[in-house]
């Protein structure tokens, strides 16, 4: 049986060390891990090079930059890694004859919406990191329009690299009182799950290109998510005060509403999509068992 050969970029990332958990079973496929010391994605010469030397049929790209703060001081940086780097490989899938996976985000929206977003919602981001996120997602489909999925995601987390969820439960650990803004709603993703679910794209029998939402099902806020990492963690010794977007101000303006609608990957596979609190006591769990 012919194996699927695929091109994980990013591997040392969240989404990418769950890539490496969930194939790390599966037969079909023969996974490429790389990084920026196996590949500079910023170089198309790179790319090519890699392209020529390896069989590949489809690149999942993880890699982004997602420093949301630090990008509106550092917008060359971010252009490079989330629209042009998006555009190099897949010019070179395009040239080997390849698929693309490409991993995008919630903040593509402005979140004035008063509804979830679904894939035929108007895009308008008020970030630097948004604006790169979209560039990249129109140059792929504008190299690649039949043989690309773009999957946009929010609020990602997992055991590993640093995130909301690890950070709370350090912070509620070491401190007494925590102020958290609860006026900006949305709904968290498990990179495991996102993961599963790429996996599941990559073995369904038809290659359905487009962009699709995936998260988490449920909406909370940044408190209120806060107060369930918390109490799932058995944190009882810090007072978690809700505050207000202007009472936290941060570089880049983020969306105060990104909830995301689930509706065609959902029908498009034929999965379901685990609740955000299921999702949230597995990690935990895994990081109080060191299961990583």
């Amino acid at each position: 049986m012919k194996k699927h050969n695929i091109l994980i970029t990013g591997a040392n990332g969240q989404l990418g060390r769950e890539l490496r958990l969930v194939l790390a079973n599966e037969i079909d496929f023969a996974p490429q891990f790389t990084d920026v010391e196996e590949l500079d994605i910023t170089s198309p010469e790179a790319i090519e090079h890699y392209f020529s030397a390896h069989p590949i049929d489809c690149v999942v790209n993880c890699a982004a930059y997602t420093a949301v703060d630090r990008a509106e001081s550092d917008e060359q940086l971010c252009r490079t890694l989330n629209a042009d780097a998006v555009e190099h490989l897949a010019k070179a899938a395009k040239a080997h004859n390849a698929r693309m996976i490409h991993i995008s985000t919630d903040y593509v929206f402005d979140g004035t919406a008063c509804r979830p977003y679904d894939e035929q919602s108007d895009t308008c981001p008020t970030s630097v990191y948004g604006l790169t996120k979209l560039e990249g997602e129109k140059r792929l489909r504008e190299t690649l329009p039949e043989d690309s999925i773009i999957i946009r995601t929010a609020w990602l987390y997992s055991p590993h690299g640093k995130n909301f969820v690890k950070t709370m439960l350090e912070l509620g650990r070491a401190r007494d009182q925590l102020r958290v803004v609860c006026d900006q709603v949305g709904t968290p993703t498990y990179a495991l799950d996102l993961a599963s679910t790429i996996v599941t794209i990559l073995r369904h029998d038809t290659w359905m290109p487009g962009i699709y939402h995936f998260s988490n099902e449920g909406a909370i806020s940044w408190y209120d998510f806060t107060m369930a990492i918390h109490r799932i963690a058995g944190i009882t010794g810090c007072d978690v005060q809700p505050c207000t977007t202007d009472q936290y101000p941060t570089p880049a303006r983020r969306p105060s509403y990104s909830v995301l609608d689930k509706t065609l990957i959902k029908r498009t596979f034929g999965f379901s999509i685990p609740y955000w609190e299921e999702s949230l006591a597995h990690c935990i769990q895994r990081l109080e068992n060191n299961n990583i």
